[in-house]
């Protein structure tokens, strides 16, 4: 399969220079020997021939070269060069360009209905796969371009209605994959809690879908993301619900470990002796005292009687 490679190219203030002299010699035939005007006037034409060969490109742009339909390169170098005048040039760029991907709904891999969007930085990579290797009636048909029809503007705005619509795929695919939320386990990756996992597989999934038309996913990250509106609030107050829980977990786990560490220092320096009802009694208090949401002002009786 053919691919990007670099187009011939000349210093272009040489080819000044070459012209200059030419203009020079064909003044100087036409003056000194008229015979030669023939001559001279060949020496004029290819001049002024040569001087539509100049191009000039600035960075991170591009010119992408081709002759009576047949691709002859791609320049990517900066500066002033000269180039065959019968080749057709084609402007890109490969800045990188931002795209943020609407919220869409789609449902995760429990089933629940949620809302996902993203954010990524794009760059044409492979110019000739650009240009050549896709084609969408949708999207201003390809080989407009390849004829110089269309400006930057509106090449660049193909390529990235194009991008759009691979994203859209792929963050469908990516959040069926994964869950919402996990409320059983914390070992599970997340559309949540996945973080760095979940933007690779999703840069991933990008640099699959758009290798094909030459261009690379620098960088993507989900933007948006909740439940769809009609589970909102009921996932809401489940989400309140697991938080209560977990908070209780630790709360009642902080206690008992208080309440064993005031029991055996009781006991170890012989401060109280305690029959089991009398320890029964002062668990059940302490655990009223570190456990209640509100004051509490218990009776702990170690009374011996």
């Amino acid at each position: 399969m053919e691919t990007e490679f670099k187009s011939l190219k000349a210093n272009g203030f040489l080819m000044i220079f070459n012209i200059i002299i030419a203009l020079i010699i064909a003044a100087y035939l036409i003056i000194v020997m008229p015979k030669l005007i023939i001559l001279s006037i060949i020496l004029i034409l290819f001049a002024f021939l040569g001087m539509s060969g100049f191009i000039m490109i600035e960075p991170n742009d591009m010119k992408i070269i081709m002759l009576f339909g047949k691709y002859k390169g791609t320049i990517k170098d900066n500066g002033f060069f000269w180039i065959n005048p019968f080749y057709t040039k084609i402007k890109l760029t490969s800045r990188a360009r931002n795209l943020d991907v609407e919220p869409i709904k789609v449902n995760d891999k429990a089933g629940n209905p949620v809302m996902i969007g993203l954010v990524l930085v794009w760059k044409i990579r492979d110019s000739y796969k650009a240009l050549f290797d896709i084609d969408s009636s949708e999207t201003n048909s390809i080989e407009s371009i390849n004829i110089g029809g269309l400006s930057l503007s509106s090449r660049m705005a193909t390529f990235q209605r194009f991008v759009s619509i691979q994203s859209d795929s792929a963050l469908r695919n990516i959040a069926s994959e994964y869950s919402y939320d996990n409320n059983e386990s914390g070992e599970e990756v997340t559309l949540r809690s996945g973080g760095d996992a979940i933007t690779k597989r999703l840069e991933q999934e990008l640099n699959n879908r758009l290798s094909i038309a030459g261009i690379e996913v620098m960088e993507a990250r989900i933007n948006y993301l909740a439940y769809a509106p009609e589970i909102a609030s009921v996932m809401l107050r489940r989400q309140q619900a697991d938080a209560i829980i977990s908070a209780r977990e630790k709360i009642v786990e902080g206690a008992v470990s208080m309440v064993k560490l005031a029991i055996d220092k009781l006991e170890n320096e012989n401060i109280v002796e305690m029959d089991k009802d009398k320890k029964a009694n002062l668990v059940s208090n302490l655990l009223v005292v570190l456990c209640s949401d509100e004051q509490t002002q218990p009776i702990v009786n170690t009374s011996s009687r």
